[in-house]
């Protein structure tokens, strides 16, 4: 590190002595920069952080310098000391400037005749020098070790745990949707920051822009937060807990090459995802054909195997007209299928996203199809051997599915039963307009309700016409009349059967 006001006062050579009270604190201070002025307000030129050098020309006849807001000056600067060369202009320091160095607490010294302000400024301007050289090492060895850690299998992976290494604080990556991608690193954020994280991290990535952004949380330091992608397709946020220290410039640079190394990989594998997009098509369609066994070894060797046991089906609009929603639908699913080893395929169809997933793992994907706001729709449970049927139950639970309602399954759309469905259409219209000649001013009374007692007692006669009090010759002649005015024949069990639905449609 630079040089401290303890090591310019351990250096026997220059002989500086203390004058006014020096705590430990401002000691092991370091000190940025050494320069001698003696003008009466130097600090327009100068740095804080600084030691500053004179020999009191300013505090001479015959128009001196006051001394108490010049060291008020310097303080309110950041100087850190003040060197005072006697013998020169002054055989002693000044008693005033004594005094007002002691009130505003800054350090002065006594730099004796012989001790060449050159000296001073050369062995600072070294050490800081030093530590330069010495913080470039560091960067450069960071940056190399983190450039070989991208080389490994895992690349992304091994970047992160070889900055959170480097860095000695946590380190976490969130993915397009906003979840954190599990990495095993050795730290992990803070429980008691998490919401606040998580809430900037949505934030970051709702504006769909490139940015860094920096926290400042009470209690805990500083935490960064890095866009990875480009601007419309953001892959992911990079998040870096620095604590309660700031980043150095060697560990920033670190940080940037990371971000850099991070954002390149992922542009690079921007084609990559292209075939893999076609590659995944071309799997859906050999299932779909039935050659499972040839679409399962190809996804096995490529992403693992695909879902085994009770499956899902499950059919999902893409964001229409939002290409940068439904790149980041894509980049979430991706992640997903990487993190459910195995429990999750998908494939893009047309304008829509077709997904397999075994029954007891839907739940991720429902979550991760909620946060994005997309409808979809879902097969019942079903096997490998009846994927088609699946294929076609998903997409029928899509044409369900509403923004009220945005995820339907089909099984309860089955649970409803065929009538349950209808009541959803055209159906009820069609009812409607099909018992309309019941209406007619020559058919008999209450014949609707006839027909629906009758139906109700399976078309018999005698329990149907006690029901109606009525003869059953009666109920034979309205049925009779109905059958004239409907056009159908309700000898037979299809007529009924249409009737019976058609009176349950229009039920008020």
């Amino acid at each position: 590190m630079p040089a401290t006001l303890r090591a310019l006062l351990s250096e026997s050579r220059f002989d500086l002595r203390p004058i006014s009270g020096v705590d430990d604190g401002l000691l092991t201070r370091a000190v940025l920069w050494a320069h001698n002025s003696d003008l009466p307000d130097p600090t327009p030129w100068l740095d804080s952080g600084g030691l500053l050098l004179t020999d009191g020309v300013q505090f001479g006849a015959p128009d001196p310098t006051p001394m108490r807001p010049y060291v008020r000056r310097l303080v309110d600067h950041g100087v850190l000391a003040l060197g005072f060369s006697t013998g020169i202009v002054h055989d002693r320091i000044p008693d005033d400037l004594v005094e007002a160095a002691t009130a505003e607490g800054l350090p002065l010294f006594e730099v004796p005749r012989d001790t060449p302000f050159m000296g001073i400024i050369r062995f600072v301007s070294d050490a800081v020098a030093d530590d330069d050289r010495q913080m470039l090492e560091r960067s450069l060895r960071a940056q190399r070790s983190v450039a070989r850690a991208a080389l490994r299998p895992d690349g992304l992976a091994e970047i992160l745990r070889e900055l959170e290494r480097e860095l000695g604080c946590w380190v976490a990556l969130f993915d397009a949707a906003g979840s954190r991608v599990t990495v095993p690193t050795r730290h992990e954020i803070p429980t008691s920051l998490a919401p606040e994280i998580d809430d900037a991290v949505a934030s970051a990535l709702s504006r769909g822009r490139t940015a860094a952004v920096r926290l400042s949380i009470a209690g805990a330091g500083e935490v960064t937060l890095q866009t990875l992608g480009q601007r419309g397709d953001l892959r992911g946020i990079l998040a870096v807990g620095t604590g309660t220290g700031a980043l150095d410039r060697a560990r920033a640079d670190l940080v940037d090459a990371v971000i850099a190394l991070a954002s390149i990989a992922l542009e690079q594998s921007r084609t990559l995802d292209e075939a893999r997009r076609r590659l995944r098509s071309g799997v859906l369609e050999l299932l779909t054909a039935g050659i499972t066994g040839v679409a399962q070894r190809t996804v096995s060797h490529l992403w693992g195997p695909l879902p085994d046991g009770a499956l899902r089906v499950g059919c999902i609009t893409l964001p229409g007209g939002a290409d940068e929603g439904a790149q980041t639908l894509r980049s979430g699913l991706e992640l997903l299928a990487v993190e459910s080893e195995g429990a999750l395929f998908f494939a893009e169809r047309d304008d829509r996203i077709v997904t397999i997933t075994s029954d007891e793992g839907r739940a991720d994907l429902v979550s991760l199809l909620h946060r994005h706001g997309v409808v979809a729709g879902f097969s019942a449970p079903t096997t490998w051997d009846r994927f088609t049927e699946a294929m076609t139950e998903s997409e029928r639970a899509l044409a369900r599915a509403t923004p009220a309602q945005p995820i339907s399954d089909f099984d309860a759309i089955a649970r409803v039963g065929l009538l349950g469905h209808l009541e959803h259409t055209q159906a009820h219209d069609i009812a409607r307009r099909m018992l309309l000649p019941l209406q007619n001013a020559n058919a008999p009374a209450d014949l609707r309700r006839t027909l629906e007692v009758w139906l109700e007692h399976n078309g018999a006669w005698d329990p149907a016409a006690k029901a109606l009090g009525i003869h059953r010759h009666t109920l034979r002649a309205r049925v009779d009349a109905a059958a004239v005015l409907l056009d159908l024949d309700l000898d037979t069990f299809g007529a009924r059967s249409e009737l019976w639905g058609a009176l349950k449609l229009t039920q008020p």
